[in-house]
């Protein structure tokens, strides 16, 4: 017998619910391609050509957590570029940043030697209780132990540093002939001047009126005021007026380092017959970018070649990745390479493939 069924018992197959169950999963399955894709990219993005090793340096205040980055495959020793931070708390690799200058570099055919700062990571010490000298004897540390690595050319060393370290590098390399170039990115000359520059930059980039603007001044000249009598952290404290005052270990940092000029350093760098690449942005509001291209000139002269970018920012960034946070992250995720104003790899990776 054949069973019947009762047609108001079946739902038609193009039901309200079944068209929104499809679009659900026509929603979820474009929804899964897009992330997919976005995995790929980000895969694809943070993908280096390099070969990357972990290694222990000596340093004066103990080990150095820190990265060799060598072109891929390499069978013979190639030049090294050892990195030198700037400020702050700096991983080997700060956060990724460094990755894109490895790369470009290892295919002018250099390896790249960076390392946590004292107590950062797996790095011994604790970075804030350095002076720039104490900063200038650990790059002299990790260069005696590239020199003693096989897969290093002790001939084609030299030193790349951003920032703060611009009262490291002219020090090092004045005093040590076996650093063979020097790269210099958006270097500063004075500790104080630098300070004011940025305070006055950065009030002018917010808009602040004329009260904002005098409360602030006034504010810095206390702490220089105190700097120069040598205050306690407790004295400084007590005569804080601005925002959030330094904590203890930032106050000791700024004290022991607050008079920090690299002009005598780059004088007796200038008697040394080395390449030195200058790196700045039209756009730092850190560094007072025409005062450090007038003083890398005045006392290099021709040894000196300057690529200011425009567009840039204090980190040669593009200048709308650090006033966008957002969109800077975006890009820091999905295309890293893009962060940096176009031509700042470009035109280190081919100061270091014409040296000799």
């Amino acid at each position: 017998m054949i069973e019947t069924i009762d047609s108001d018992t079946v739902k038609p197959a193009h039901s309200p619910r079944r068209r929104a169950a499809r679009r659900v999963l026509t929603a979820l399955a474009v929804v899964g391609a897009l992330l997919a894709a976005v995995a790929v990219t980000v895969v694809v993005g943070h993908t280096y050509d390099l070969d990357e090793r972990r290694v222990a340096i000596p340093g004066p205040a103990g080990e150095l957590d820190g990265v060799l980055a060598l072109p891929p495959g390499t069978t013979r020793p190639v030049g090294l570029v050892v990195f030198v931070h700037g400020d702050g708390p700096v991983d080997a690799t700060s956060d990724g940043f460094y990755r894109p200058l490895w790369e470009a570099f290892a295919r002018a055919g250099y390896a790249s030697l960076s390392w946590s700062k004292p107590g950062v990571g797996a790095s011994d010490g604790n970075w804030l209780d350095q002076s720039m000298h104490d900063r200038a004897l650990e790059v002299g540390a990790a260069l005696d132990w590239a020199r003693r690595q096989d897969v290093i050319d002790p001939e084609r060393i030299g030193l790349w540093g951003a920032s703060q370290a611009g009262w490291v590098l002219p020090e090092v390399a004045a005093t040590r002939d076996d650093v063979r170039f020097v790269i210099a990115v958006a270097p500063a000359i004075n500790w104080l001047r630098q300070g004011r520059f940025n305070l006055l930059a950065e009030l002018d980039h917010d808009g602040a009126s004329t009260d904002e603007r005098a409360r602030a001044v006034a504010a810095s000249d206390t702490t220089r005021r105190l700097l120069r009598a040598g205050a306690t952290h407790a004295e400084y404290l007590a005569a804080h007026r601005g925002p959030e005052p330094m904590s203890a270990a930032r106050w000791g940092f700024v004290s022991r380092n607050y008079t920090a000029d690299a002009t005598a350093d780059l004088v007796a760098l200038g008697v040394r017959d080395i390449p030195v690449l200058l790196v700045l942005g039209d756009e730092d509001r850190h560094v007072d970018v025409d005062e450090t291209e007038a003083t890398y000139r005045a006392l290099l002269g021709d040894r000196v070649t300057v690529a200011c970018f425009a567009g840039a920012a204090h980190s040669l960034a593009r200048s709308w990745v650090e006033d966008d946070a957002l969109r800077g992250i975006v890009t820091a995720v999905l295309a890293p390479r893009q962060v940096f104003v176009p031509g700042f790899l470009d035109v280190q990776r081919a100061f270091l493939a014409a040296l000799p």
